[in-house]
C-alpha cells in the first residue's frame, strides 16, 4: 500500500524523497504535458498517457509542437534524464503509478453536448491499475456533480476500492491561456476541493512542491466544479459583450480601443478586446449549458454568447467585404493575403481557430485566398486546410487585401510601403489583431479596416 494518499508537506521536501513516487498523468493536452513537465522538473517519475500516437510521438521526438520555447527545454531535459515518458498504453503509463493525474479534455460534440465516453473508459483503465493509498486528482474541467456521478462511480466499480478510505481524490481544475501554461500553472491562485479533509491536505501536499499560488479551498466538489465553469462562462459572456460594442464602433465611426480603455478606467467594468476567439478553446461553456438542459433550466445569456462569439468570422468577413467595396472590388475574384494561423503570437497551435472558417467563407464567396504563417510550413498549412504559399512575398504579392489575423512579431515589423508596390492598386489591409496603426495606413495608400476600429477615412 501507498502513502500518497496521506502525504504531508515534510513527505516531498527534497529531491531524494520526490523521487521515490511515480505520477501518471492521463491526457497529454497542453496544460497536460506541462503539468507533467514541472513534476518531472522537481524529480518525480512522471508517465503521460494520450490514446492520439501523434502526440505521442511528437513528445518523445522531443518536438514541442506548442512552440513555446520554456516547455520545450523542460520536455527535452526530463524525456533525456528518463524522469519523464509517453506512451498510447494506458496501463503501462498506471503501472506502479501512486499518483494519478486525470487532465483528460471534455469533447463537444456536433450538437454542442459533452461526450463522456473518453473519460469513462480513462477513468476504468485508472481503477483496474489503482494501487491502495494512491492519489487521484481530478484536473480537468467539469460540469457540476461529474466527478462524484461518473468518475468516483467508475473508479470504485473498476478497482473495488472505495474512494476516502482506499484511496484519495481531490478536485483541482486548469486552464491556462495559450502559451502561459507553465506560468499559470506556478504562480496563479486555483480553486481545490476534495473527496474528504485527507485527500485535500494530501493533494495540497503534492501541488505546492510545484505552485506558489494560492488554494482557494471549496466545501465540496460540486461547489468548485461550479465555481470553475461561472468563471469561465463570465469571461465568455464578457467577450460577446465586447465583440458587439466593437461592432457598433465601427458602424459609428469609433475607435473601440480608446472606449474600452476609458471605461476599463471604472472600477465595474473590465472589457475585452475584439477578437477571433478559437472556437475549441471557447467550447467550455457548453459544459454548463448543457447540464443545466438536463435539468430544465435554459441559460439564455450564456447560450446566447457561445452563439456570438462562434460568429466573429463572420464580422471579419464583414469588414474584409466593406474594404474591397471601398477600393471599388469585390470579394470574388480578388486575391485576399491572409497573414497567421496560431490563436496565439508565438505559438504552433491552430487547433478550433476560427480563422479556417473565415478562410472557408471567403472561398465560398469566390476569393482568391492565400494563408501564410511563419510558424508553419506550407505543407503544414495545406494538410490544416489553408491554401497557402511558400513564403511571406510569394503570399502577398498582386494580393488585393491583407488581412492580419495573428499578431505576430514578424508581422508587426513588416514594412508597408515595400508590401503596397506587391500588391494590386488600390491595396486594402484589414486588420483584426490591433497591429496596424490606421493613420500610417492610410498615409501609406491602403484602405483600411480594422476589428472594432471606426476609424478610417475611406
Amino acid at each position: 500500500m501507498t502513502v500518497a494518499m496521506a502525504f504531508k508537506e515534510s513527505d516531498l521536501n527534497s529531491p531524494e524523497k520526490r523521487e521515490k513516487h511515480k505520477i501518471s498523468v492521463i491526457g497529454c493536452g497542453r496544460i497536460g504535458l506541462a503539468t507533467a513537465c514541472l513534476f518531472s522538473e522537481v524529480n518525480f517519475k512522471v508517465a503521460c498517457f494520450s490514446p492520439d500516437p501523434y502526440v505521442i510521438q511528437q513528445i518523445n521526438s522531443v518536438k514541442n509542437f506548442f512552440n513555446r520555447h520554456e516547455l520545450g527545454e523542460m520536455l527535452k531535459r526530463n524525456l533525456s534524464s528518463g524522469r519523464l515518458k509517453a506512451t498510447t498504453n494506458s496501463k503501462e503509463a498506471l503501472h506502479e503509478s501512486d499518483i494519478i493525474i486525470l487532465a483528460a479534455e471534455i469533447p463537444i460534440n456536433g450538437g454542442k453536448h459533452p461526450v463522456y465516453s473518453s473519460l469513462e473508459e480513462m477513468c476504468r483503465d485508472i481503477g483496474l491499475n489503482l494501487q491502495p493509498g494512491s492519489l487521484i486528482i481530478v484536473q480537468s474541467i467539469m460540469p457540476p456533480s461529474i466527478t462524484e456521478n461518473l468518475i468516483i462511480k467508475t473508479l470504485e466499480r473498476s478497482s473495488g476500492l472505495e474512494a476516502g478510505i482506499d484511496f484519495g481524490l481531490a478536485y483541482s481544475p486548469v486552464d491556462a491561456p495559450i502559451g502561459a501554461e507553465i506560468e499559470h500553472l506556478k504562480e496563479h491562485a486555483r480553486v481545490i476541493s476534495a473527496i474528504n479533509e485527507q485527500s485535500l491536505r494530501a493533494a495540497e501536499s503534492l501541488l505546492r512542491v510545484i505552485t506558489h499560488g494560492e488554494f482557494i479551498e471549496v466545501r465540496d466538489i460540486k461547489t468548485a466544479e461550479a465555481a470553475v465553469l461561472f468563471g469561465e462562462v463570465y469571461r465568455d459572456v464578457t467577450r460577446a459583450l465586447s465583440n458587439e460594442l466593437a461592432l457598433l464602433c465601427e458602424k459609428m465611426k469609433i475607435d473601440y480601443l480608446e472606449a474600452q480603455k476609458a471605461a476599463n478606467k471604472q472600477s465595474s467594468c473590465h472589457l475585452f478586446s475584439p477578437s477571433l476567439e478559437g472556437e475549441k478553446l471557447s467550447e467550455i461553456p457548453y459544459l454548463l449549458i448543457s447540464e443545466a438542459a438536463d435539468l430544465g433550466v435554459k441559460l439564455r445569456i450564456i447560450s446566447l454568447a457561445r452563439k456570438l462569439n462562434n460568429e466573429a468570422s463572420r464580422q471579419a468577413y464583414s469588414l474584409i467585404k466593406d474594404a474591397m467595396h471601398s477600393c471599388e472590388k469585390t470579394v470574388k475574384r480578388s486575391k485576399i493575403a491572409v497573414l497567421g494561423v496560431s490563436l496565439l503570437c508565438g505559438t504552433k497551435e491552430a487547433r478550433g481557430s476560427q480563422i479556417l472558417e473565415l478562410v472557408r467563407l471567403l472561398r465560398k464567396r469566390g476569393g482568391r485566398v492565400s494563408v501564410f504563417d511563419p510558424r508553419f510550413s506550407a505543407r503544414d498549412l495545406s494538410q490544416m486546410g489553408f491554401p497557402s504559399e511558400k513564403n511571406l512575398e510569394k503570399t502577398v504579392e498582386r494580393a488585393d487585401c491583407l488581412v492580419f489575423t495573428t499578431a505576430c512579431e514578424e508581422f508587426k515589423r513588416l514594412n508597408l510601403s515595400r508590401i503596397r508596390m506587391l500588391m494590386r492598386k488600390p491595396p486594402a489591409v484589414v486588420d483584426l489583431v490591433h497591429i496596424v496603426d490606421p493613420e500610417r495606413a492610410e498615409k501609406e495608400g491602403f484602405i483600411y479596416r480594422g476589428l472594432g476600429r471606426g476609424v478610417w477615412k475611406r
